[in-house]
């Protein structure tokens, strides 16, 4: 909606978001994103639901691959025409907030939701598509269970006027859309994959085990087993729900961001970008907010790779490429107190290459890393680690503030 069809109390509030979210930025103390967001909802509680008003919105939310995949999906959505987006992951309605009072008026937004906040974002924006990527531990100290998660989607799906997106290869968020399912919501399914296992061996339904046979998997006692897909990855490519083979070319590394493509590229198709129009404009993605970033410092290509939970830290492994690899952690608020999560993580792919590590909670990964014999050698600054390794490629793999602690030293790359 536009600023001239607000009401006034949202104009204004509309207003002062853009304003503060502009003064954030040129005194250098963010992207403005959330202080934007903030201030408007201060004045207008309504604010997010006046501004979605007219629009197309898609929801993308998950455990991971959130911001990549909405990413992708603005991009592929651009073919219609402009499209309003958080995308730099401020993922909370706050965030919601500031980006689509920054873009103005568009046809269509494409909106990462935190996936705590899917319910309450569902409610006031109204989409026409939400993505469901995956579920998975992660902030084992304040985040629900994932079964708990599952739930809450479950519930908050129920009795809308929408159409799904989902990840066929999750039990969790097959189940998780179920319900809606069954009761006529549409759904498209996308073999997104899913490499760590240990959140979905139960069935949330029923509680008896879910049984793994290649590609397929099933509840041994109940009805819950996997869809057949409607997209799929394909080598280095997407098949569609036509059948219709699609050469991808992306610059971000990995299966899973060929399969985040998969993701983007169904939802734009529900808004009615032609695939072959689409397919193109993904290549233009090349990192996003700092993530696959590659950077030349001082004779190095640097390269950044960001993992937060254990799903999150196998994915990245299969990323980086046999070069020195420098490890970040800490456990800051926005990471998560809690370490434990370490010892869900397999180390042992990292053997035989030079590990560097680093962060407030270097010694925690230390002692995990002994676990899987894996030497290591510890420094306490990037700049250190720079020094140490010898011109050529390094891997750079951190979670969330050790990640922007180092995107900082080489200047906030994006």
């Amino acid at each position: 909606m536009t600023d001239n069809k607000l009401p006034m109390r949202a104009k204004l509030a509309s207003s002062l978001s853009r304003g503060a979210a502009a003064l954030s930025r040129a005194t250098g103390r963010g992207d403005g994103s959330v202080i934007g967001g903030r201030i408007g909802l201060m004045i207008d509680p309504n604010l997010l639901a006046e501004l979605a008003t007219g629009r197309q919105i898609a929801l993308i939310s998950g455990t991971n691959g959130k911001t990549t995949t909405t990413r992708l999906t603005a991009a592929a959505m651009g073919v219609l025409g402009p499209v309003a987006t958080n995308s730099l992951g401020a993922n909370m309605p706050t965030g919601h907030t500031s980006a689509l009072a920054k873009a103005g008026a568009t046809p269509y937004a494409v909106l990462e939701v935190d996936e705590h906040y899917l319910r309450q974002v569902l409610d006031q924006t109204s989409p026409r598509v939400v993505a469901l990527l995956n579920l998975s531990r992660d902030q084992l100290d304040r985040a629900k269970e994932v079964a708990m998660m599952a739930a809450l989607w479950r519930d908050a799906l129920v009795g809308r006027d929408l159409h799904i997106v989902a990840n066929a290869d999750d039990p969790m968020v097959v189940w998780a859309a179920g319900k809606a399912v069954a009761q006529g919501t549409a759904v498209t399914w996308v073999a997104a994959g899913q490499r760590f296992h240990d959140d979905s061996w139960v069935c949330p339904e029923c509680g008896a085990s879910i049984e793994r046979n290649g590609e397929q998997w099933a509840c041994v006692a109940g009805n819950l087993s996997r869809p057949i897909p409607h997209w799929t990855v394909s080598g280095d490519g997407v098949v569609d729900n036509t059948g219709t083979y699609h050469q991808i070319t992306l610059q971000l590394p990995g299966r899973v961001n060929r399969a985040n493509a998969a993701t983007a590229l169904a939802v734009a198709a529900h808004f009615g970008a032609p695939t072959a129009k689409a397919v193109p404009e993904l290549a233009k993605v090349a990192s996003v907010a700092g993530r696959y970033a590659t950077v030349q410092r001082d004779g190095r290509t640097i390269r950044l790779l960001l993992a937060k939970n254990p799903a999150g830290w196998l994915e990245s492994f299969d990323m980086a490429e046999d070069v020195p690899t420098l490890l970040g952690i800490n456990a800051r608020d926005p990471d998560g107190l809690d370490t434990s999560w370490l010892y869900d993580v397999d180390f042992s792919p990292l053997r035989g290459r030079r590990v560097l590590i680093t962060g407030d909670r270097a010694m925690d990964l230390a002692v995990r890393l002994e676990v899987n014999e894996v030497p290591f050698e510890h420094v306490r600054s990037f700049g250190q680690a720079l020094s140490l390794v010898p011109p050529g490629r390094l891997e750079v793999i951190a979670n969330y503030t050790a990640f922007q602690d180092i995107r900082a030293e080489l200047d906030r790359v994006n």
